[in-house]
């Protein structure tokens, strides 16, 4: 299903759609990528799910990504007394490992790695940061604090602590389940939340053993801090600016969200800008104009897609929220502004461009594309890696990936410009170059009168082999003359 966009959509997947009819729409509508969460809904719902992706995906042809979210640890206070309590600013307060229910004073905090890291002048936000404690004394079984800014703490709820690196795995029992669940299932991509460093994206990777690609959720201050060795451990990153907004102040996501945009680009792995992109359509059919300027400019730092989350999952209006996305996506890319915009800042990737062969074809395809009207770049490839560096290059023309691996192609859904074609395997350039010209007429990238660029790797079938380049005209004879000579 050819877009006429180079940013894809993810959308995740929710009460509001659950079933066969809703789930085709938002594909037809846009929806790239399908989002699992698994915070919500049994094994048997997600599996159900997972059905219906895959069932629309044989339907329409058109293969499909499926990105299973794990949930993380939840880290919570216990409960109340009396339900809740007002907290006054500079009142004092306690946490503890005490199960006892709260007062006023005091309440339990069920986490005793959080009181092993702890140090005086720590923070602890509660509720989303709606509440703000700075600790002024602490030991390995309780803390005591002074409110900073007061306000409602109730049964429950969340606690973020963004000044220390907490002794947690990302990974809980349920999260183990669950990514076995999904990788079973044969998802595409595994999100994984809490990404404190880089160990933890590689201990994920020893569970996920090869099943699916790994993607690291940036949400801590300690993942921003140490994300080159992150992103290294990782296949593709999430810039989840809900919980960073809460754990760092709000006015230092937007410069740490284009740094890593950059950084993702230059090493050639997808990235997701996500969270409350058109959050207002949860309940109205209408974004506000922020939020279709947020949008555009995750599509101007050159993100390789953008993220819905309740939108589509539980709002009201999940079909429309996808469009809205696609039409800002289309409005933006036929801007002029956003070709200068890409064009510069592919200087920012230079450092980090490599020099193999493979890195000069990419590079090569995409100056041809550009300057001699070529009207599509095609890549065979096997593990995907091709497609991902010619990704790198944002080319201002479509990349149309070919590879014989049905999963290399879904996961090629998520990539920038990528239009991936599961094709039969070819054993020589020429047929190659048949199907590439095949596909690009098929597809409706090209007329009989056009060219197009095609790369591939000799011998085939060998990963990381790229090292040929062709300018093939899409003339009738090379689609019905298939003879060797």
């Amino acid at each position: 299903m050819r877009r006429h966009r180079k940013v894809k959509i993810v959308a995740t997947l929710g009460p509001a759609s659950n079933d066969y009819a809703m789930i085709r729409k938002l594909h037809e509508a846009g929806a790239d990528v399908f989002r699992l969460n698994m915070s919500h809904g049994s094994h048997e719902e997600i599996a159900e799910r997972h059905k219906i992706i895959r069932q629309v995906e044989e339907d329409l042809g058109s293969p499909i990504a499926i990105l299973a979210d794990l949930q993380g640890p939840k880290l919570r206070v216990g409960v109340f007394a009396n339900g809740s309590e007002d907290l006054e600013e500079g009142a004092k307060f306690r946490l503890d490992l005490d199960e006892t229910e709260g007062t006023i004073d005091r309440v339990c905090l069920p986490h005793p790695e959080i009181f092993a890291a702890l140090e005086p002048g720590a923070h602890l936000l509660v509720n989303d940061g709606k509440i703000r404690l700075k600790v002024e004394s602490c030991d390995r079984e309780s803390a005591d604090c002074e409110v900073i800014t007061g306000g409602t703490i109730s049964n429950r709820k969340g606690v973020n602590v963004p000044d220390v690196v907490l002794p947690l795995a990302a990974l809980s029992d349920k999260d183990r389940g669950d990514l076995e669940l999904a990788c079973s299932l044969g998802v595409d991509w595994i999100a994984l939340s809490f990404v404190q460093r880089a160990k933890d994206v590689w201990e994920a990777r020893e569970l996920v053993q090869g099943r699916a690609a790994v993607l690291s959720k940036i949400e801590k201050p300690s993942a921003v801090s140490s994300f080159e060795e992150i992103l290294d451990a990782s296949d593709g990153i999430m810039v989840a600016r809900g919980d960073l907004g809460v754990e760092l102040p709000v006015q230092n996501v937007p410069p740490i969200q284009k740094r890593l945009v950059r950084k993702c680009r230059a090493a050639a792995k997808p990235v997701i800008v996500a969270t409350q992109m058109l959050e207002s359509m949860i309940d109205s059919p209408m974004p506000t104009r922020a939020e279709v300027s947020d949008v555009a400019t995750a599509i101007y730092e050159g993100a390789d897609a953008i993220m819905l989350s309740a939108e589509s999952a539980a709002g009201q209006y999940p079909e429309q929220a996808v469009k809205t996305m696609d039409n800002v996506a289309r409005e933006v890319e036929g801007d002029d502004t956003w070709r200068e915009v890409i064009t510069a800042s592919r200087g920012g990737t230079a450092p980090m461009r490599g020099t193999g062969i493979a890195h000069g074809i990419v590079a090569a395809a995409r100056e041809i594309a550009e300057t001699a009207q070529i009207k599509a770049i095609s890549c065979f490839t096997q593990t995907g890696t091709t497609a991902l560096l010619t990704s790198r290059e944002r080319p201002m023309v479509p990349i149309i990936a070919l590879t014989p691996l049905l999963r290399t192609a879904r996961r090629l859904a998520l990539s920038w410009g990528v239009q991936p074609i599961n094709t039969k395997e070819v054993d020589r350039f020429k047929m190659a170059v048949v199907s590439a010209v095949r596909a690009a007429r098929s597809e409706g990238y090209a007329t009989e009168q056009d060219h197009i660029v095609v790369t591939a790797g000799v011998p085939f079938n060998v990963t990381g082999s790229t090292n040929i380049l062709r300018v093939a005209p899409c003339e009738e004879r090379l689609i019905f003359n298939t003879d060797p000579e």
